[in-house]
């Protein structure tokens, strides 16, 4: 696979990134490295991530945008649909990915999916029970660890 059509995309991407970034987001290559980008996530307004601030690591394949990026969070997060390793459960990331989405788009999903959990595909079952079964208990939890890794 040549890989002057990943690169040619994700310098597109980040000139459209850089111009017009998503609301509380950010991405961009790391250590020189096209292919591996660091994004940031800011907690929402009345969530409870608010003030935190979630790292994530994204590696972009050589055949990026026909496979999409590998997404993963390097700060913890309590939630339903992050791991403790920081994996993502996101459709788009997997069987609903398509070429014609962006790394923003992505970051907008990823930003959504805080404040709108998807419980029914959970990567921490626990978490998704207790969402689902005792909000208050899952939002002062998401909060202490808002506090504790993302402040």
């Amino acid at each position: 696979m040549d890989q002057s059509n990943a690169l040619s995309r994700l310098e597109r991407e980040l000139k459209d990134i850089s111009k017009d970034p998503p609301p509380l987001c950010s991405a961009g290559p790391e250590d020189n490295d096209p292919f591996t980008w660091r994004g940031i996530i800011v907690g929402a307004e009345d969530s409870p991530y608010e003030g935190g601030v979630f790292s994530l690591n994204i590696h972009f394949p050589y055949d990026y945008p026909f496979r999409p990026p590998w997404i993963y969070f390097t700060t913890r997060i309590y939630h339903p649909n992050i791991s403790r390793q920081g994996s993502i459960s996101l459709d788009i990331l997997g069987s609903e990915w398509s070429p014609v989405v962006t790394i923003s788009k992505v970051l907008i999903s990823i930003s959504s999916m805080l404040c709108n959990p998807n419980p029914a595909d959970p990567l921490v079952p626990s978490i998704a029970k207790m969402y689902l079964k005792d909000r208050d208990t899952y939002n002062a939890m998401a909060r202490a660890w808002t506090r504790k890794y993302a402040m």
